[in-house]
């Protein structure tokens, strides 16, 4: 039977004839003859009509090509047949010589005893089992081998496929675990979700009070310096250094008292003009040498600011 059947061209309304310009489109008419000869060789064979087709060139090459394939595999098919039918007909006329080979020596199969011929069925139908032509040990032996060998290999195959299937059970069972795992945690994060929101609404509340208050904090810095810079302020006179000038006047002062002291007990005295003077040129002496004490304290504490 070939590759088209009845039914498998849905034609439209046309007729299998040429056209009268087919002359003019370049169509072969011997490809379209051997087209024709072989949809009715195929139809005539199913007992059906060939449905009409539109007739063009894309539609006979293909069933051209569908043709030389059915065609082709047809012959391959009847060269095989054939081969099967030459093989059948020396199987039967060996089997036909064998048969009046063990009628001469009295073996044939109805006069031998019912157990030596089911052993020679069963005897056959391992030598077909196992795929061997005859009857001798060292076939029976060989193809015993190799079912051993491919037993063996088998066995290892199924080892390994063991192996490989508890590794994939293992698998698995790490896999389901972890999804548990992952579901669980899932569950978790989505219970985490609203107060982690509310958590997040108050920072960013929160967040939106500090930027608030940093743009009113930079206002307030801006006035300030604004104001330090109206009045003239200097990083000379900042608060490290006017603690420092404060301690170290504190210092002059307690040196100075005692001088102070003296001096308001001279006043005391009864005047005495020389000594008076000598006194006072004295203490003048004293305080120039405060005054330069402290010009140079306060020029240290400059010098270092700076």
């Amino acid at each position: 039977m070939s590759d088209i059947s009845g039914g498998s061209i849905h034609p439209p309304s046309t007729t299998f004839e040429p056209s009268k310009n087919s002359g003019s489109s370049g169509f072969d008419a011997g490809r379209i003859a051997e087209v024709k000869a072989w949809l009715v060789s195929q139809f005539d064979a199913v007992g059906k009509d060939v449905p009409d087709f539109e007739y063009t060139p894309r539609s006979i090459a293909h069933l051209h090509n569908i043709a030389t394939l059915s065609q082709a595999k047809t012959q391959s098919a009847t060269i095989v047949a054939n081969d099967f039918r030459q093989k059948a007909s020396e199987y039967r006329s060996q089997a036909a010589r064998i048969r009046e080979i063990l009628e001469h020596v009295g073996l044939v199969q109805e006069s031998l005893p019912s157990n030596v011929v089911s052993s020679s069925q069963v005897l056959a139908n391992v030598a077909n089992l196992l795929n061997i032509r005859d009857t001798e040990l060292s076939s029976f032996l060989v193809a015993m081998a190799d079912l051993s060998l491919r037993k063996t290999a088998v066995e290892e195959k199924r080892a390994k496929v063991q192996q490989e299937s508890k590794e994939l059970l293992d698998y698995t069972r790490k896999a389901i675990a972890r999804l548990t795992y992952l579901k669980r945690t899932l569950g978790q994060l989505e219970d985490d979700i609203a107060p982690c929101e509310a958590q997040m609404e108050h920072w960013n509340t929160n967040l939106a009070i500090m930027d608030s208050k940093e743009r009113q904090y930079l206002l307030q810095y801006s006035n300030y310096k604004a104001i330090l810079n109206r009045v003239g302020y200097s990083p000379e006179i900042s608060h490290g250094v006017l603690v420092e000038m404060a301690e170290h006047r504190k210092e002059l002062e307690k040196k100075t008292k005692p001088i102070l002291d003296t001096l308001r007990s001279y006043q005391d005295l009864p005047p005495d003009k020389a000594l008076a003077a000598l006194a006072i040129e004295d203490k003048k002496l004293q305080y120039a040498a405060a005054e330069k004490h402290l010009e140079d304290v306060l020029q240290s504490a400059f010098a270092s600011s700076e």
